[in-house]
């Protein structure tokens, strides 16, 4: 069986989708968890929100995304692969992402913008080896570039109205347009999935 980062290397993309859980359906937020898939349709992984217990379960209620949490990433044999740090922040969302042993892979900085949604990819030394400039009106498209040029692009999927609605049970293809993406690259994308649901589509506490 080929593990979660072979099949990361060799997919034109993924899909990421988060789970519902029957707490949303009250407005209740619960701890985020999210599938992976290739693009055949098979599971080869997923994500979940590690912080658990009672305050916790209060920040979720009152700070929302603001809040400090953990996102693991896990391969199909329930094996941490991947984290994700997001610290407290009111302006400017930032998450760290870093391999299962700690070692550093980049981070993901949102940026100030008025009229459009912007943030950078940062690579393990601080610089920026990708970045988001997407209007708006293009609520569900965020193609990441290279200068001029676009390697990738994270597209949010229509779930059906009373889901979208009712829930944040989101859906999210990411897709490596550039095939000489690197393996750190693809994870750093692929967090970017979730930063993006996270910071744009999850219901925001009131």
């Amino acid at each position: 069986m080929m593990s979660f980062i072979d099949q990361l290397r060799i997919q034109r993309s993924v899909m990421v989708q988060q789970q519902l859980e029957l707490g949303e359906l009250f407005g209740f937020e619960t701890r985020n968890k999210f599938s992976i898939e290739n693009e055949q349709g098979t599971k080869i992984g997923f994500a979940a929100e590690q912080q658990k217990g009672f305050l916790g379960l209060v920040f979720r209620q009152l700070l929302g995304h603001w809040r400090t949490f953990e996102i693991h990433f896990f391969d199909e044999q329930k094996q941490v692969v991947m984290k994700a740090v997001h610290p407290f922040r009111f302006f400017f969302q930032r998450l760290e992402i870093s391999m299962a042993d700690g070692t550093p892979i980049g981070a993901i900085q949102q940026r100030f913008a008025i009229f459009s949604k912007k943030f950078d990819v940062h690579n393990r030394s601080g610089s920026v080896t990708m970045s988001v400039r997407s209007p708006f009106w293009r609520l569900w498209t965020f193609p990441f570039m290279k200068g001029s040029r676009e390697v990738a692009r994270v597209e949010k999927r229509w779930s059906g109205i009373l889901t979208e609605a009712l829930t944040d049970k989101d859906k999210f293809r990411i897709q490596f347009t550039d095939p000489g993406l690197t393996v750190e690259e693809r994870l750093l994308l692929l967090a970017s999935g979730v930063f993006i649901d996270l910071q744009y589509f999850e219901k925001k506490a009131d």
